[in-house]
């Protein structure tokens, strides 16, 4: 565990962050290559079965997404701020909370899963395998719910190594069980999703009982409080507007795939590998922001602004130097990178991707601008203004999507992101720079 509010605020944040992105990095691997050996070895519908369902199941994330965020920044800043009763208070109730959203987005997702698919237009040579893919993901979702929770709480405590460990061991379990499943056993898309769920599962049980043992070693004067109603509210006043952040950005993704659904399984399929590869930096971006977030939260809590200050700075040149690398392979060598879902015969899938991705690169500089400031906003508990620039870029890019799509096709839903994005980061930075952070928080 580590007090992120003492030493040089460049050094540790950059040692605290450079696991969390090597995490990240790992998990975006695997996910890529579940979408990878689909296409690869089952064919085009399967990886076009994987990307129709992708944006539903993107809907859970963001709801995980959102509870990890929110238990993150107040166990932060009561780490930060050495109140660790409450911080176990804030741990217990967490977990308890997840437990029974799990329970109700379980059942609610196996009961409408048919129903989502078919609202979203997914084509029919393709909506089986999307269905049964579906269904075994929505059955794995308290271990994807748990993981994303420890995760958060690692971060909180300064933590980022032990995700990591426990990442990589899923990475490459899930990698050799995809090959397995569907190579060998021949199940196809079901396949892919068995290897994910099995592969989470070990790693979520193993990360729980970890952090519990962690915790065990911080004593309090008091035992903490097994559930807390006031600790709910409090977590939910950063978990809600998180999860509502995640799950509209979720939504306008699901009609934008409505959209690209509407142009046949090639369309599907480009769009799909664009969108791994897309997923992949965006993440490792995200992932630094999450990082910035919880350095901001604990010296917010320990009350050092200053040290706020200098890690944004210092985040500007992690996000630029992370965003380089992901440009290049992505806009100079975009056919290589789709080749690896692809086999010959997809030329209009991949010219679909190729568009996609060499739209979109060229502005990871601004989005990065975007989530440096955006993990400031949500490390202070500046929800208000963190939502209003998330918001402003979601309804821009998918309003913008049916409107260009009209006049270039599938080109014009590319062009939505990186208008999206231009305001969305405008808005974050100023923001940032009027100060409005520092009157806050949880």
């Amino acid at each position: 565990m580590k007090d992120l509010t003492s030493g040089n605020p460049a050094k540790v944040l950059w040692l605290f962050s450079i696991p969390m992105l090597i995490s990240a990095m790992f998990q975006q691997i695997y996910n890529i290559a579940d979408s990878m050996i689909a296409g690869k070895f089952v064919g085009e519908d399967a990886l076009a079965a994987i990307g129709a369902s992708y944006p539903i199941t993107m809907i859970f994330m963001a709801i995980a997404m959102g509870i990890n965020i929110g238990c993150s920044v107040v166990i932060s800043q009561f780490f930060g701020g050495k109140k660790y009763r409450e911080m176990k208070t804030a741990v217990t109730t967490t977990f308890l909370t997840c437990a029974a959203i799990c329970l109700v987005l379980t059942v609610g997702g196996l009961f409408l899963c048919d129903w989502l698919l078919k609202m979203i237009q997914t084509p029919e040579n393709v909506m089986e395998d999307a269905a049964v893919y579906l269904r075994i993901y929505i059955g794995g979702l308290s271990f994807l719910f748990l993981y994303n929770i420890c995760t958060g709480i690692f971060t909180a405590l300064g933590d980022s190594r032990t995700p990591l460990y426990f990442l990589i061991a899923s990475s490459v379990g899930n990698i050799l069980l995809d090959l397995a499943f569907v190579t060998v056993v021949k199940w196809g898309v079901a396949g892919v999703a068995w290897a994910t769920f099995v592969a989470q599962g070990i790693s979520s049980v193993l990360s729980i009982l970890t952090l519990w043992r962690k915790l065990k070693q911080i004593e309090t004067a008091e035992p903490p409080v097994w559930f807390s109603g006031k600790m709910l509210a409090r977590i939910s006043r950063i978990a809600v507007p998180s999860i509502l952040q995640q799950s509209f950005i979720s939504i306008g993704n699901i009609f934008v795939q409505a959209l690209i659904n509407s142009y046949g399984s090639a369309a599907i399929a480009g769009y799909s590998a664009g969108m791994k590869l897309n997923t992949f930096g965006i993440t490792s971006f995200t992932t630094l922001s999450n990082g910035i977030s919880s350095f901001s939260a604990q010296n917010i809590g320990a009350g050092k602004n200053d040290r706020v200050k200098a890690g944004f700075r210092a985040g500007f040149f992690m996000m630029l130097l992370i965003a380089l690398p992901f440009f290049v392979a992505f806009f100079f060598f975009d056919g290589p990178m789709l080749r690896l879902f692809m086999n010959e015969g997809s030329e209009n899938a991949m010219a679909v991707g190729r568009d996609f991705l060499r739209t979109v690169s060229p502005f990871y500089f601004v989005v990065c601008m975007k989530l440096l400031a955006d993990g400031v906003l949500r490390g202070a508990g500046a929800m208000k203004q963190f939502m209003i620039t998330t918001f402003a870029d979601l309804i821009i890019r998918v309003v913008l999507a049916y409107a260009l799509a009209g006049i270039w096709g599938t080109s014009g839903i590319w062009m939505s992101w990186p208008i999206g994005w231009t305001i969305g980061t405008a808005l974050s930075q100023f923001f940032y720079w009027n100060g409005s952070w520092k009157k806050t928080g949880v």
